[in-house]
């Protein structure tokens, strides 16, 4: 999972924060991570990108349930889920592949044992330090978000690429 991945970059990450992006999680037209990074420098807190998914799909996604709006695009986060059912899923604000994660995530993941899925989340991280009254602030983004986590995805973002 995304949290055993992160983990493993424990010795390589040396400043406060950083930047973390998945590679099948694209967004095209603006710069989805400079702007991250002005909300971060801004709020002195983690960042995540977010956007509105269709609610049948939000098992697909970690899904937010936000507190409080912080001005046009960014919101204060209440907590996070791992791809929820319908029914448990507590909005359809969606994480999307793009965060400012704090280098204390570290001690929160080497706490963490695998789910049922056998994985280890990073939202799962994210949570304990919301508990621990870390910020964390949901991005909206600007710009065109493109999937690869699926085969439909990747073909459908190849040929919106193509055009570029």
């Amino acid at each position: 999972g995304t949290g055993d991945a992160v983990f493993k970059t424990k010795n390589l990450i040396k400043d406060k924060y950083f930047l973390m992006l998945l590679p099948d999680d694209l967004i095209i037209n603006k710069n989805c991570s400079k702007s991250m990074i002005d909300t971060h420098n801004k709020f002195k807190s983690s960042v995540i990108a977010s956007m509105n998914v269709n609610i049948k799909t939000v098992s697909r996604w970690g899904i937010f349930n936000l507190n409080k709006r912080l001005n046009k695009n960014n919101y204060l986060i209440k907590s996070v889920i791992e791809k929820p059912s319908i029914n448990d899923a507590p909005s359809n604000k969606a994480v999307v592949g793009r965060y400012i994660l704090p280098k204390k995530i570290f001690l929160e993941l080497i706490k963490l044992k695998p789910t049922k899925d056998g994985e280890i989340h990073i939202t799962d991280a994210i949570q304990n330090l919301i508990n621990k009254n870390e910020k964390f602030i949901a991005h909206n983004f600007l710009g065109k978000y493109l999937d690869c986590g699926t085969m439909r995805g990747y073909i459908k973002s190849s040929l919106e690429i193509s055009k570029i």
